[in-house]
């Protein structure tokens, strides 16, 4: 006896088909969102009154670990560097200038604030979001040149932000040798080649 199957069987077995297909295209990138990620979306070279500055602006996630340890109390300390570096066939690249800031994020429960802190600086936020944002934007950070350099010279410039693992208590950096990438949060390294722009100097105003 010949068995007829409902075409809206096949309907349905095709919408299960197509959902089934749409969340495993989005779940890397929920994936990667649960994770943590740091991402560069921009920086800029520019001239100083006192030789280079850069400006650059992040995407900052923290995963539900980081989240959980830094409501504990955990201060979580975060590395911006950058790196200026003079090619050389002959011999191994010479870095001309360097850039290094650590910046410690913070949550106090008593007065449910966070706190971003650079040295003696520091600044407080109603939210992670908000901490985070400020974390994210790096605005007129001098760049500390160890020689001279030239603007008809092209240079390699490395940027990275990472959080400092060597700053967490002894524990949590137990825990990070074993492998858990919970606590690798880094953008990695962005490279690119540039030229110099011109040196700022001062005016010679008469009286």
């Amino acid at each position: 006896m010949p068995c007829f199957i409902k075409p809206d069987f096949f309907m349905r077995l095709l919408w299960a088909a197509v959902t089934t297909l749409l969340i495993m295209a989005l779940l890397p990138a929920a994936t990667a969102y649960a994770e943590g990620s740091i991402q560069i979306t921009s920086v800029k070279l520019e001239t100083a009154e006192e030789g280079y500055q850069f400006d650059a602006d992040f995407e900052i996630a923290l995963n539900h670990k980081l989240e959980y340890v830094l409501e504990k109390g955990i201060v979580l300390y975060f590395v911006t560097e950058l790196n200026l570096m003079n090619s050389r066939w002959y011999w191994l690249d010479e870095r001309v200038g360097h850039s290094r800031v650590r910046e410690g994020l913070s949550y106090f429960a008593l007065t449910r604030q966070y706190r971003l802190s650079r040295g003696t600086l520091s600044q407080n936020f109603a939210t992670l979001k908000e901490a985070l944002q400020a974390l994210s934007r790096v605005r007129n950070r001098p760049i500390s040149v160890s020689s001279e350099l030239k603007q008809d010279t092209e240079y390699t410039v490395e940027l990275r932000m990472r959080l400092d693992i060597s700053a967490l208590p002894k524990p949590f950096q137990v825990e990070t040798l074993g492998g858990s990438k919970e606590w690798d949060l880094s953008s990695g390294i962005l490279r690119w080649s540039t030229i110099l722009p011109p040196q700022k100097h001062a005016d010679n105003h008469r009286p």
